[in-house]
C-alpha cells in the first residue's frame, strides 16, 4: 500500500514538473527586447479612460501637453472598436470635449481630432454634431492644406442634403484647388455624398464643370478621382457617357494611369452596351457604328501606353468584348504573349488568367502562344503554372495530348489538391473535344484516383469519369473497370456508395456484366454498413436486369441476409424474395449451345410482367424533393386529412419544378482562371435550398375560397402597377379545376391615407371567363400589404383562349394624422385604373419535368399529335428560345432549355418541353428553333402530343 502511495506521488511529481517545464519554454524572456513594453491600451477602463477624457476642457494642458491628449483619443477609439460602446450621454459629453481641442494648433492632434468625430458622430445626437460644423468650415477655409484636406473628409461623414448647400461654395473651390491634397479630398468627399441620398447627389450633379476642370490638373491622383466623379453622375447617361469617353480618348490629356483604366473600363462598358442593345451596325467593331470604330480604336491605341497596367486593362478589356473578329483580338493577344515572358509574377500571372479565358472561345489564336505556356509549366508560381497547363489542355491539338499529360504527370505530384481539381476539369473538357482520346484520357485520370489525395480531388476525378460516361458512350466499359479497381482501397464512403450506384444502373447493360459482380460482392464483405447497403442494391439491380445472372447473386444476396446491419438486411430480404417470385414465375431458359451461329442470340432481359424488373429497377414517378412538396401541399388543404380517399401518386397535388440559378459553361470556364475559382473549388459547399413556400396558404386560409377546391397550380406575380406609384398592386393567380382565383397583393405608399373595403374590378370580353365574387381587403394602414381576391370561374366546355382584363382598384380612403395614426375624416371613395390583366393558356399548364422524355414521347404517340410551324420575330435564337418556353408555360427536358455558349445561328436547337395540363392531363412538345439564313427571324417547326386532340391544339396555338 505504501509502496503505491509512494508511485503515485512520484507519478504526480513527475507530471508537475512536465508542466512547469512545458511552461518555461513558452515563458516571455526578461533579458528580451519586449521584457519592458507596456501597452497603453491594455487593460482599459472606461470609467478611466473618460475622467483622463476631462483634461480636453483644460485650455492650458490641451496647448502645453497635446500628446497626452492623442493618447486619451486613441484609447477612446480603441474601446468604440473593442466593443465598449460609449452611451448617447458619455458621447455627447466627449464629443464636446474634444470640440475644445481645436484651440490647439498641433497637427497630431488635429488630426486626431478630426478621426474621432468621423468615428463616433454617428453615435451622437445630429443636434450635437452641427456645433462642430463651424470649427469644420473655419479648417476648410485655412491655409494649412492637411487641415482643409481633412476638414472636407469629415464634413463630408456629418453634413445632410441642407447643410452642403451652405458649404457648397467651399467645397466647389476646392475641387479645383492648386493642392493635389485638397482637391483629391473634395472629389473623394463628392463622391461619397452622391451614394448617400438623392437630395445630396442633386447638389453634386451642380459640380459637373468644376470635376471636368479637375481631371486637367498636374496631379494624378486627381485625374484618377475627377474620373471617378464624373462616372458616377453620368453613368445613367449613355450619350453623356459616350462624349466623355470620345472627349478623352481624343484630347490625349489624362496623364494618369489610374486614370487611363478608368478611361478604358468605361469604353468597354460602352462597347459592351452597344452589342448588348443590337446598336452594332456591322459585324466588327471596326465596321461597327460611329462610337464602336472609335471606342476600339482607343482600346487599340492604349496598347502601346508606357504603363503596364493601362496595356492590360486594354488587353483585357478587348478580349472580353463580346463576338469579336480574331483579326481584332490580334493585338491582344500579342501583348499578353510578351507578358508571359516578364519577369514580375503578377504580370504573368494576370497575362495568362485572361489568355486562358480567350482560349474558351478562341482557342486557335491562343495556340500561337503554346511555347510560351509550355515554358510557365515550371513556373515557382503554382498558380501561374496550373493556368497554363489548363490553357494548354483548351488549344493542344489531339495529337500534343500525349505529350501534354507526361509533362502534367509530374506537375500533378507536386502540387496541393485545390490545383488539381482545376487540372482534372480541364482534361475532362479536353476529353469531350477529342472523344478518340478517352481511353488515354480516362487512364490518366483513373491513375491519379489510386495516388494519395483529399476527398475533394478524388470527389472530382470520380465526377469527371461519371460525367465522361454520359456524354461519351464509348467510355463506359473501360471508365466501371476503373471505378471498380478504386472502390477496391476507397477510403470513403460516399464515393464507394456512388460508384456502386453506377454500377448498378450500367453495369447490366454492358457486353459482360458477370465481370463486375465480384468487384461488387467484395464490398458487401469487406466494407462499413453503408457500402455493404449500396452494394446488396446493386447486386439486386443485376439479378433483376439479367436473369441469367440470378441464380449465382441469389447465392450471394442470400449471406446478407444475417447481416447485423438492418438496413443491409432489409435489402437483402426484399431482393431475395422478389427475385425468388420472378424465378418462380419466369424461369431462365439458356440458350442451346448447338445453336447455329447465324442465329440471333436471345436477350438477357426481364420479360414483360416481370416482378423484380417492376420492384427493384422501377424509379419514383417523381424526385424526393417533389414528393415531399407535394404531400406538404397536400396536408395544407383545409379538407386533406378528413377525406377518405386513398392517398396515391394521382391523388397527390401537382407541384411545379422551380429554377435555381446555375453557372453557366462559360462562367464555369472562367472559373479556372484564377486564385479565388481555385479556392472555390476545393469548398464544394452549396447553399442551403430555401424552403419553397405554397403561394396557395393564401387561398386556403379564407374558408370561403378554401372550399372550392385544391388549387392547381400558382403563377408568378404579375405587375399591375410601377413600384414608384402610390398604390403598388400584384396578381397572382391560382388555377382550380373549374376557378381561377386572382390574389390581389395591395400595398399602400400613402403616408396620410388608410385605406378601407379594397377590390379590384375587373372587365373582359369573353365566353370561357366570368365573375363570381370578391373577397375585400377591409383596411390597409400605410406601408401595409393585404390580400384581396376575385373569383372567376371557367367554362369548361369552351375552349381556352387568352382573354386581357381591364382592372381598376376601387376603395375607400381615410385621411390620418402621420404623426399619431389617427382617422382625420369619413370614407370617401376613390378609383385607381391598373395595368391589364392577361388569362392565357399557359396559366393553365404546370411545369412538371418528364423523367425520360424520350420514352414518354413514344408512349403517348402521336394520334392526338398537332404540328405547326411558326415565323418568329427574333434577332437573336437564344431569344426565341427563351419565347417558346415562356408562351408554353412549360418546363425543359434533358437541359434543352439553354443553348450552349457559340452555338447561337449555327445551328437549329432542339427543344424538349413537358407539362401538366389543368385536369392532370400530361403534355408533352418538341420544338425546333432554327435561325433563318438572311437574318430576317428565327423558324419555329412544334409538335405537341397529349391524350386529348382539343388539349394539343390549345397548346399549340399558345404561339404568337
Amino acid at each position: 500500500m505504501g509502496d503505491q502511495q509512494e508511485e503515485g506521488g512520484l507519478t504526480m511529481n513527475n507530471l508537475l514538473s512536465e508542466v512547469q517545464n512545458t511552461l518555461d519554454k513558452f515563458k516571455l524572456e526578461d533579458e528580451g527586447p519586449g521584457a519592458d513594453y507596456y501597452s497603453p491600451y491594455a487593460n482599459l477602463e472606461k470609467a478611466a479612460v473618460l475622467q483622463e477624457a476631462r483634461c480636453f476642457h483644460d485650455p492650458t494642458a490641451v496647448r502645453e501637453n497635446p500628446r497626452k491628449c492623442c493618447t486619451v483619443i486613441a484609447q477612446l477609439l480603441h474601446l468604440t472598436n473593442t466593443g465598449q460602446y460609449l452611451n448617447s450621454a458619455e458621447a455627447t459629453e466627449v464629443f464636446f470635449g474634444v470640440t475644445k481641442l481645436f484651440m490647439s494648433d498641433d497637427a497630431s492632434l488635429r488630426r486626431m481630432v478630426y478621426l474621432f468625430i468621423k468615428d463616433v458622430a454617428e453615435t451622437c445626437d445630429p443636434d450635437d454634431v452641427i456645433i462642430v460644423t463651424s470649427s469644420l468650415t473655419k479648417d476648410m477655409t485655412c491655409d494649412v492644406d492637411l487641415y482643409r484636406a481633412n476638414a472636407l473628409r469629415v464634413l463630408a461623414r456629418i453634413v445632410d442634403a441642407a447643410m452642403l448647400g451652405a458649404i457648397e461654395r467651399y467645397v466647389k473651390q476646392a475641387v479645383v484647388d492648386s493642392s493635389g491634397q485638397v482637391s483629391s479630398a473634395a472629389l473623394v468627399s463628392a463622391t461619397h455624398l452622391f451614394e448617400r441620398n438623392p437630395e445630396s447627389a442633386a447638389i453634386v450633379k451642380r459640380w459637373i464643370s468644376e470635376t471636368t476642370e479637375a481631371t486637367s490638373s498636374p496631379n494624378e491622383m486627381v485625374q484618377f478621382h475627377a474620373m471617378q466623379l464624373l462616372y458616377q453622375i453620368k453613368k445613367h447617361d449613355r450619350l453623356g457617357m459616350q462624349k466623355l469617353v470620345t472627349q478623352f480618348s481624343q484630347r490625349n490629356t489624362l496623364k494618369s494611369p489610374l486614370a487611363l483604366v478608368l478611361l478604358v473600363r468605361y469604353t468597354s462598358k460602352l462597347l459592351n452596351d452597344e452589342v448588348a442593345e443590337g446598336r452594332m451596325t456591322g459585324t466588327s467593331f471596326q465596321n461597327g457604328s460611329s462610337f464602336a470604330r472609335s471606342g476600339y480604336a482607343f482600346l487599340e491605341a492604349s496598347l502601346r501606353h508606357k504603363t503596364e497596367m493601362v496595356v492590360y486593362e486594354a488587353a483585357k478589356s478587348i478580349c472580353a468584348l463580346p463576338n469579336i473578329e480574331p483579326q481584332e483580338l490580334s493585338p491582344a493577344i500579342n501583348v499578353l504573349q510578351l507578358y508571359l515572358s516578364s519577369p514580375k509574377p503578377t504580370v504573368r500571372f494576370a497575362a495568362i488568367k485572361t489568355i486562358s479565358q480567350v482560349a474558351i472561345g478562341h482557342p486557335r489564336m491562343v495556340s500561337k502562344c503554346n511555347e510560351d505556356l509550355e515554358a510557365l509549366i515550371a513556373d515557382a508560381n503554382r498558380s501561374i503554372a496550373t493556368l497554363a497547363i489548363t490553357t494548354l489542355l483548351k488549344t493542344g491539338s489531339e495529337n500534343s495530348i500525349d505529350r501534354l499529360l507526361k509533362q502534367i504527370s509530374v506537375f500533378l505530384s507536386e502540387i496541393p489538391d485545390e490545383y488539381k481539381i482545376t487540372i482534372v476539369r480541364s482534361l475532362q473538357r479536353l476529353c469531350l473535344t477529342y472523344p478518340a482520346k478517352h481511353r488515354v484520357l480516362v487512364g490518366f485520370l483513373s491513375n491519379f484516383l489510386r495516388e494519395e489525395g483529399g476527398f475533394d480531388f478524388k470527389r472530382s476525378i470520380v465526377n469527371s469519369i461519371i460525367s465522361l460516361i454520359k456524354q461519351v458512350p464509348e467510355t463506359t466499359e473501360s471508365s466501371l473497370l476503373h471505378l471498380c479497381e478504386f472502390i477496391e482501397d476507397c477510403e470513403f464512403t460516399m464515393l464507394s456508395t456512388q460508384i456502386l450506384h453506377l454500377l448498378g444502373d450500367l453495369g447490366p447493360t454492358t457486353q459482360a456484366p458477370a465481370r463486375y459482380i465480384r468487384f461488387i460482392y467484395n464490398r458487401v464483405i469487406l466494407e462499413n454498413s453503408a457500402v455493404r447497403a449500396a452494394a446488396v442494391a446493386a447486386l439486386s439491380k443485376f439479378a433483376a436486369r439479367c436473369p441469367s445472372l440470378r441464380t449465382s447473386i441469389m447465392t450471394l444476396l442470400k449471406r446478407s441476409l444475417d447481416d447485423e446491419d438492418d438496413e443491409t438486411r432489409d435489402r437483402a430480404s426484399v431482393a431475395v424474395s422478389v427475385l425468388k417470385g420472378a424465378m418462380d414465375e419466369f424461369p431462365y431458359v439458356a440458350p442451346d449451345e448447338d445453336a447455329e451461329p447465324e442465329e440471333e442470340p436471345v436477350p438477357d432481359t426481364p420479360q414483360a410482367g416481370d416482378p423484380a424488373a417492376f420492384v427493384l429497377l422501377q424509379g419514383l414517378p417523381m424526385s424526393f424533393e417533389r414528393l415531399n412538396r407535394s404531400i406538404r401541399a397536400y396536408v395544407k388543404a383545409p379538407t386533406a386529412m378528413d377525406s377518405a380517399e386513398q392517398l396515391t401518386f394521382s391523388a397527390l397535388p401537382i407541384v411545379e419544378e422551380y429554377e435555381e440559378p446555375e453557372s453557366s459553361a462559360a462562367d464555369e470556364a472562367n472559373g479556372v482562371g484564377g486564385d479565388a475559382a481555385l479556392m472555390a473549388a476545393v469548398a464544394g459547399e452549396k447553399e442551403e435550398k430555401k424552403e419553397v413556400v405554397d403561394p396557395a396558404a393564401a387561398v386556403y386560409a379564407i374558408p370561403e375560397l378554401a372550399s372550392l377546391g385544391r388549387v392547381f397550380r400558382s403563377s408568378a406575380p404579375t405587375e399591375l402597377s410601377e413600384e414608384e406609384t402610390e398604390y403598388v398592386v400584384r396578381c397572382v393567380k391560382h388555377v382550380m379545376p373549374e376557378h381561377i382565383i386572382l390574389q390581389f397583393i395591395i400595398q399602400n405608399t400613402v403616408e396620410e391615407q388608410r385605406l378601407v373595403n379594397c377590390t379590384v374590378a375587373i372587365e373582359g370580353d369573353s365566353e370561357c371567363f366570368e365573375v363570381a365574387g370578391e373577397v375585400a381587403a377591409e383596411s390597409i394602414k400605410y406601408g401595409e400589404t393585404v390580400n384581396a381576391f376575385t373569383v372567376v370561374t371557367r367554362n369548361p366546355d369552351a375552349p381556352l383562349a387568352p382573354c386581357n382584363f381591364e382592372c381598376i382598384l376601387r376603395f375607400g380612403v381615410i385621411q390620418v394624422d402621420p404623426k399619431s395614426g389617427e382617422d382625420e375624416s369619413d370614407p370617401f371613395d376613390e378609383e385607381y385604373p391598373l395595368e391589364e390583366l392577361e388569362l392565357s393558356t399557359s396559366d393553365f399548364m404546370a411545369k412538371v419535368a418528364s423523367p425520360d422524355f424520350r420514352q414518354a414521347w413514344e408512349q403517348v404517340g402521336n394520334a392526338n399529335e398537332v404540328l405547326e410551324k411558326f415565323a418568329l420575330q427574333f434577332k437573336k435564337q437564344d431569344d426565341a428560345v427563351a419565347a417558346v418556353i415562356d408562351f408554353l408555360g412549360m418546363q425543359p427536358c434533358d437541359g434543352t432549355g439553354n443553348m450552349k455558349p457559340g452555338e447561337g445561328g449555327k445551328k437549329p436547337h432542339m427543344l424538349h418541353l413537358s407539362g401538366v395540363f389543368v385536369g392532370g392531363m400530361e403534355v408533352l412538345a418538341r420544338a425546333q428553333v432554327a435561325a433563318q439564313g438572311d437574318a430576317s427571324g428565327v423558324l419555329l417547326k412544334i409538335a405537341v402530343r397529349s391524350d386529348d386532340p382539343t388539349v394539343s391544339r390549345m397548346v399549340a396555338d399558345c404561339i404568337r
